[in-house]
C-alpha cells in the first residue's frame, strides 16, 4: 500500500468542461471532509469526491448521475493501491453533455492522472508495544531492539529501570519480540491497542 507524500493538483478540459482535481494525504474521515470543504468551489457545477482510509471509504457524486463520479474517483485511488488519500474533482460544465460513460471516464481519468503524477510513499504497517528494562538490561535491550524502522514514542524512567513505548514494523515484530524475551529472561512485549 502507498499514500501521497504531499498534496497535488491537476486539471484538464474534456469536451469544453473543465475538470480540476485536488488530492491530499489524510489520516481520518474528518480530515478528508475538511479538505473537501476547503477546496469546494461554490460556483462550480459539481464538486465530486472520494476518500479511502485503511479501514473505510466514502464517495459523493454531488448531483451527477449515480455511480458516474464518486465511485470512479474511488476506483482511481484503489487502482494505484493508495490509502489515506482524499480526492476532489471539480467540474465546470462547458455545454456539451458527456453521457454516463463519458462522465465515468472524465472523473475517473482526471483523478487517475492527478494521482499518477503525485509523489508517493510506501506505508509500512506497524504495531505499538510497551516494554520495560531494568537498568542492567537497558543498554543491551536498546542496542538490539532499536533497529531501522523502530521508532521511540516515549521513554519513562522508574526506580527499577525504564519503560519504552515503541512503534515496530510488523515484519520485524516476531524477531524483535523473541530477542526481547531472551534478553529479559521471559518478559514479553505488551501490545498497545490503538
Amino acid at each position: 500500500m502507498f499514500t501521497l507524500k504531499t498534496a497535488t493538483s491537476f486539471e484538464e478540459t474534456i469536451k469544453k468542461s473543465l475538470f480540476i482535481c485536488h488530492a491530499t494525504p489524510i489520516t481520518s474521515a474528518e480530515e478528508a471532509l475538511a479538505f473537501f470543504q476547503t477546496y469546494h468551489q461554490a460556483d462550480a457545477t459539481h464538486n465530486c469526491w472520494a476518500f479511502k482510509l485503511t479501514q473505510s471509504y466514502r464517495f459523493n457524486d454531488d448531483g451527477e448521475p449515480g455511480g458516474t463520479a464518486g465511485r470512479p474517483i474511488l476506483q482511481a485511488i484503489e487502482g494505484q493501491e493508495l490509502v489515506n488519500v482524499a480526492v476532489l474533482v471539480i467540474r465546470y460544465f462547458g455545454g456539451i453533455k458527456l453521457g454516463t460513460g463519458g462522465l465515468v471516464r472524465a472523473y475517473g481519468g482526471t483523478a487517475a492522472k492527478c494521482l499518477h503524477q503525485a509523489e508517493k510513499e510506501k506505508i509500512i504497517p506497524t504495531t505499538l508495544i510497551r516494554c520495560t528494562a531494568t537498568f542492567s538490561e537497558m543498554a543491551m535491550v536498546k542496542s538490539r531492539l532499536w533497529q531501522e524502522g523502530v521508532q521511540l514514542i516515549s521513554e519513562d524512567f522508574t526506580e527499577n529501570g525504564v519503560c519504552w513505548i515503541l512503534s515496530i514494523p510488523d515484519e520485524q515484530l516476531d524477531v524483535l519480540s523473541a530477542v526481547y524475551t531472551n534478553i529479559t529472561r521471559g518478559r514479553i512485549f505488551e501490545k498497545i491497542e490503538t
